[in-house]
């Protein structure tokens, strides 16, 4: 088993080699690699456990990071300069190493990045919601742990890695591990997590959701009630817990 990080913006973790996707890793996250064949690496990801297939060249040597982006989404810049040509684009999430700081931009590897864009690697947010509602309007992506496309498991995991909180990378198990079960009829408050078979979504406040899903797809806000009525009515059953963290 070797360590080794991800060296693209966006990986996806298939279930198998060119298999279908389950999850997405970012720049800079940390893996164990436990099995090497025919250009594909078997990986377990460092920060929730997750375990598939990437390509073997979307891997690099470890290398410490310093800071993390947490803006929805940044660019790398060849300059310190928002007019010379970006190279790369970067979702929230990603971590990188800072090699120096020049007229607000952080010097890494890939380029140069705002500054404001990204905090120190020590730096913990401190209402997931408020995370969650900075990807409004991002594409739903089956799979996905990006700016450029997520899912409801992959919102509710952003917020909660983002302020410290472990959290699991599937649905089912975030509806197994997170937080506690409250009794049917208990009032829903911000910060609550309601769960269907195979969907999660945040309480953002009084009677609204925030959360990803395929029938608007894209993070959008949605009415509790009219949520609980629309996922029952299209066949995929009623809420099946109620956690509070």
């Amino acid at each position: 088993m070797t360590q080794q990080r991800i060296i693209h913006p966006v990986a996806d973790l298939l279930r198998r080699p060119d298999g279908p996707r389950d999850r997405q890793l970012l720049f800079g996250d940390t893996v164990n690699v436990t099995e090497t064949q025919n250009g594909w690496s078997r990986v377990t990801a460092d920060k929730d456990g997750y375990s598939g297939w990437i390509t073997s060249d979307q891997l690099g040597a470890p290398v410490p990071d310093s800071h993390w982006i947490t803006a929805p989404a940044t660019h790398a810049y060849a300059e310190p300069d928002m007019k010379s040509p970006d190279r790369v684009s970067l979702s929230f999430g990603s971590r990188v190493q800072v090699l120096s700081e020049q007229d607000r931009y952080l010097e890494t590897e890939l380029g140069f990045i705002p500054a404001v864009h990204a905090k120190l690697k020590t730096t913990r947010l401190t209402d997931p919601v408020s995370v969650a509602e900075l990807f409004l309007g991002t594409p739903y992506l089956w799979g996905g742990n990006s700016r450029f496309g997520l899912d409801c498991s992959g919102l509710v995991q952003a917020g909660l890695l983002a302020c410290g909180i472990p959290c699991p990378g599937d649905s089912g198990d975030q509806e197994r591990e997170l937080g506690e079960a409250l009794p049917a009829g208990t009032a829903p408050k911000r910060g609550d997590l309601l769960f269907w078979k195979g969907h999660v979504a945040w309480v953002y406040g009084d009677n609204m959701l925030l959360h990803a899903n395929a029938y608007h797809m894209d993070v959008t806000f949605e009415p509790i009630d009219q949520a609980i009525t629309r996922i029952l009515e299209q066949g995929d059953g009623p809420v099946t817990a109620h956690k509070r963290l």
